[in-house]
């Protein structure tokens, strides 16, 4: 029998044409990121075809039960990824921003340094359970800035301010649903949960050394005034 785990859905986020799932435990209150390692050893992305529950995507605060094992390929660094095993993922019901704040993470830097980026070399350096490649942060201040990217695409990057003064500049918006409302024009709003994710190792043509993993933008949930 595989384990159904229910989860806060907290990050659905692009991932080379598909998609990274991620989000909290609730029994647990510990990150799972689903990765379905069978189909994509090299990665873990998870395709349309496993990911879509009773028609549609998963989407930000839905919680789902997913069958998972209790492990699954850490690709050499990464602490919360759970094999995806065979079975229908459904629909539990949707939780509140407010509910967040008890995830929130008070560490001192916003994924392990004051960096854009983490090198792989490090969290392999750290006891497993600290290598952490996921975070939510409460955020006090947003700003976007459109961008041209080396290949000539649009991409959007996010600056973010957390409460307890811990900043993140220029890192990637990978979350699909927040970058279709910025394409509108859309201004986000200061107050908002961010969930910032560390990415598969990569570098520019023109850079020296180890491939370090970024730090993205995967999901981006905002609070209205009347959640405060």
């Amino acid at each position: 029998m595989p384990s159904l785990k229910r989860i806060v859905c907290l990050a659905n986020s692009w991932k080379l044409e598909e998609r990274c799932i991620a989000g909290i435990d609730l029994d647990t209150g510990k990150w799972i990121r689903p990765v379905c390692d069978r189909l994509y050893p090299e990665d873990g992305r998870v395709p349309i075809s496993v990911r879509i529950v009773e028609g549609q995507e998963p989407k930000l605060l839905d919680i789902l039960q997913v069958p998972l094992a209790e492990t699954g390929n850490d690709f050499g660094f990464e602490c919360e990824n759970r094999s995806i095993l065979d079975g229908q993922w459904q629909y539990l019901g949707q939780a509140q921003p407010t509910d967040l704040l008890r995830y929130c993470s008070s560490s001192k830097h916003i994924l392990h340094n004051s960096s854009k980026y983490v090198y792989p070399s490090y969290l392999k350096k750290l006891p497993f359970p600290q290598r952490r490649t996921l975070q939510l942060v409460e955020v006090v201040n947003f700003s976007v800035e459109k961008r041209t990217s080396s290949k000539g695409n649009i991409e959007w990057r996010g600056t973010i301010e957390a409460s307890n003064g811990r900043c993140l500049a220029g890192a990637k918006i990978t979350d699909p649903v927040f970058v279709e409302k910025l394409k509108t024009g859309y201004q986000p709003k200061d107050i908002c949960f961010v969930t910032v994710s560390l990415g598969m190792p990569w570098g520019p043509p023109d850079w020296d050394g180890e491939y370090p993993c970024w730090k993205l933008i995967a999901g981006v949930i905002e609070i209205s005034s009347k959640d405060v």
